[in-house]
């Protein structure tokens, strides 16, 4: 499949991009040679190599989500600024 100035032009109006000849040309050609580098690659027998989703053996980096015990209310109010009632004061916005 070749790509075609016209082809260029049209991505090119619908991105609102607008594109010079010596541009919509040297688009054209890499496109071209784009196309032409996938056409290798399906030439190649891929039958026995499992599908993955990732290059590279991933892992995650996070701690495990668990329910814990949550911090008492006293203690999480013991560096509040201001506090009245039991609950964080702070100003009024309107």
């Amino acid at each position: 499949m070749k790509v075609e100035i016209g082809e260029v032009e049209h991505v090119a109006r619908l991105a609102r991009l607008k594109l010079s000849e010596d541009e919509k040309e040297l688009f054209t050609g890499q496109l071209n040679a784009i196309l032409d580098y996938m056409e290798k690659l399906n030439e190649l027998d891929t039958g026995s190599i499992e599908p993955t989703f990732h290059v590279v053996s991933h892992q995650s980096v996070m701690r495990e989500d668990a329910a814990k015990e949550s911090q008492p209310q006293e203690a999480a109010l013991d560096n509040a600024p201001d506090k009245a009632q039991g609950c964080f004061r702070v100003p009024k916005i309107i």
